[in-house]
Formats: structure tokens, sequence, C-alpha cells
């Protein structure tokens, strides 16, 4: 058997389903597969600020179309990158063991961002990661910046700011762990819904690819990422929402932690929810309506009027 595997061409990208094909190989030596490489428009247009690109899907349109045609047959994605709402001959099928979930401080001069002093520039293109660092450090300033994780390492260098935030994923991958000065707490900065989390996604009528890649399927991973996923979509879906959520799983026991915000700090809504891991999908829902009564409403209408994203 041969497999195409589309994927984008980032290094990143191209690391993460290198990953996947090894597996795969290992398990089944008799398979072969093949890189298909795929431009996105997110990597076309890598200085519009996320939120602003409008469309959901920037990382991955592109590649699930070429899997939908028949173009590839297997798909690997960030599965924080993936769309809520799936085509309907597309499955995900498999979510292979997680990375460190958690965002990374990236600074030269300062250990944390408690360390960072008032008025200093802390570089993210996300508003998730902003609303939270604004709401804990108001007297931070949060600049923008876009780019692969190499291209982002440099600008914030460049550009003298007092440090970036990147996930720690990304930066594990791609053996760059020491450039981490350290690990953001997730109850200083949650991470993004499924951050660390691949997704190996296939054709829904491919039975017989859908038997060989189940092996890298990890049920742990993937009852938190849909707990939190299913929070993501009922506060409205978009994956540039200001939304952070973390599922963990002890024993049969999933704690849930779900946030909101304002990209300027100035509102921010964090709370948790405990239960089966039977009931992942409830859980992620019933936290995002025990957000939205708390102030999350208010929230998303802002952001609607103001950014167009609620």
């Amino acid at each position: 058997m041969k497999i195409r595997l589309g994927t984008r061409a980032s290094t990143l990208a191209r690391t993460q389903s290198g990953w996947v094909a090894d597996q795969i190989q290992q398990m089944h030596p008799e398979v072969s597969v093949e890189q298909v490489l795929i431009e996105t428009v997110g990597d076309q247009d890598q200085e519009t600020p996320l939120h602003e690109v409008g469309a959901p899907g920037v990382f991955t349109v592109e590649v699930e179309r070429a899997l939908a045609e028949g173009k590839v047959d297997l798909a690997v994605h960030s599965l924080k990158d993936l769309p809520i709402v799936q085509p309907p001959e597309l499955v995900i099928a498999a979510i292979p063991p997680r990375e460190d979930p958690r965002d990374a401080w990236v600074s030269a001069r300062y250990p944390g961002l408690v360390d960072v002093p008032p008025g200093a520039t802390v570089a993210t293109g996300s508003l998730r990661r902003s609303c939270q660092i604004l709401h804990r450090y108001p007297h931070l300033v949060v600049e923008g910046i876009r780019g692969n994780v190499e291209t982002r390492l440099r600008v914030h260098e460049e550009r003298g700011d007092a440090g970036v935030v990147l996930a720690c994923a990304g930066l594990h991958r791609l053996a760059l762990k020491d450039s981490i000065r350290c690990a953001i707490s997730t109850t200083e900065v949650t991470p993004a819904p499924a951050q660390g989390a691949l997704a190996v996604e296939i054709r829904s009528d491919d039975t017989a690819l859908a038997q060989v890649v189940r092996f890298l399927d990890d049920p742990i991973t993937r009852i938190c990422v849909e707990a939190e996923r299913e929070l993501l979509g009922a506060l409205g879906g978009g994956c540039h929402l200001p939304v952070g959520a973390l599922g963990v799983v002890s024993g049969e026991h999933l704690s849930l932690c779900g946030v909101l915000g304002l990209p300027d700090g100035s509102r921010l809504v964090r709370l948790g929810l405990e239960g089966s891991v039977t009931s992942s999908r409830e859980i992620g829902q019933q936290l995002a309506k025990m957000i939205r009564k708390a102030g999350g409403d208010e929230i998303l209408q802002i952001l609607d009027e103001s950014l167009g994203i609620g």
C-alpha cells in the first residue's frame, strides 16, 4: 500500500507529518508514505493578523480539499487549526498522544512574564494569549507577530521585544526546547483548545486506511480535546476566538478549564467543571453555558461588534 500524505510545507508541519509517516511505516513495514506539500491561505499571507483573515480553516482548507478530492489519502493537521465543523466526507481517524499543551515564554532577558518591566513589549499573534497576558499584567504591551516558528523567534529578537509566547509543542517538535525560558502555567495562560494535539484525517469511506492508522489514536487525548473543542464550538466555534480550554483526565474523571476574554484584557471569565470521561462533550457544552452566564455573552457581543469574531 502507498499512502499520499498531505501536509503544509512549513518546517513544523513537515516534522509533524514525518513523525506520523514514520510511525505508520514502523507499524506497517509493507506501507510506503509519500508527503505531498500543500500551500494554504495562512501560508500565503503571513502579515495579516489571523483574526482578520476571516474564514475558518486558514491553515487547513486547502489540505482538506485535496483529501476530499482524492489528491491525497491522508492529512496531518495541528488539531487546534481544524474548524469545529468537519466536511461530512472526512473524519479524524486518529489523535495521537498529545505533546506538552502549555505555552512557552521565550526571552533572553527575563525568566518569566512576571519579571517583565512595565511598558515592555511581549510578542504574540494570538488574541487568546494577549487577553490573558494583559488581564494579569495590564502594565505590559502586546505586539502582534506572524510567520512560522523560526520567523517569530527571529523577528521578536530583531524588534527588541521583551520576549515572545509560542506553543511548547511546536518548539519541542522542532528540537528548539532549549529556547524555552519557562513553560507558562495553564492557570496563568490557558492553552488553545487541542493545543499540542495532532489530527490524522482521512476520507470517511476509506475503511482500509482507517484500520492502518487506528493504532495512532490515544483515547485519553481524544477525550480531552473533544471536551475542549466542544466548549469552543458552544462559544462560537472560531479557532481565533480568544478562548482557552484544557482538559485533564485522572482515572475515570475529566477536569476541564475554560477561559474567554477581550483582547485588551479588560474582561475575562475563567471557570472549571468536572465529570465523567464518558461525558466529555457534555462537560464542554455545560462549561460553555456557565462561561456565557458569568459574563461571556457580553464579551462575545463586544467581540462581534469590535472585531467581527464573536
